[in-house]
């Protein structure tokens, strides 16, 4: 049995993502993961500060730079508001102080660590509020 495979063009593309299902459940997917994943990293460090360790947690919120990119590239063809890419770059902001701090050691203690975390994750989530408001109010 021979298997064929279809070179992806322009329209093959727009054929395959006609199925309006399949297409609201990757748009939707989309937007929902790095939400998630921004929250999972949040709990994760919380968790970490009171000695809990699931390490599913970093299994299933983990990033690379790639998938990210990927991600990133995918909101911006997509056109998504600003606020859906926030969560994205909190991301990137908790991966850079975690990396910092196992590599040279921020010297704060267990507790102002987490309350450094919490200020980004506060600051961020401020971003994203001020974002999404700004978003619908330009689509009004």
């Amino acid at each position: 049995m021979e298997v064929k495979c279809r070179k992806a063009t322009p329209s093959n593309v727009e054929e395959s993502l006609s199925n309006r299902t399949l297409y609201k459940l990757f748009l939707g997917f989309l937007k929902v993961i790095p939400m998630v994943m921004a929250g999972l990293f949040l709990l994760n460090t919380v968790l970490s500060y009171f000695g809990i360790d699931y390490s599913i947690i970093s299994y299933l919120t983990g990033v690379g730079l790639i998938p990210w990119l990927f991600i990133m590239l995918a909101s911006y063809t997509l056109r998504f508001c600003e606020y859906h890419r926030m969560f994205l770059w909190y991301i990137v902001v908790n991966n850079v102080v975690c990396w910092v701090d196992d590599n040279y050691s921020i010297p704060v203690s267990d507790r102002g660590y987490l309350v450094l975390h919490f200020i980004i994750a506060g600051l961020f989530l401020f971003l994203v509020l001020y974002f999404h408001q700004k978003c619908r109010t330009k689509n009004r």
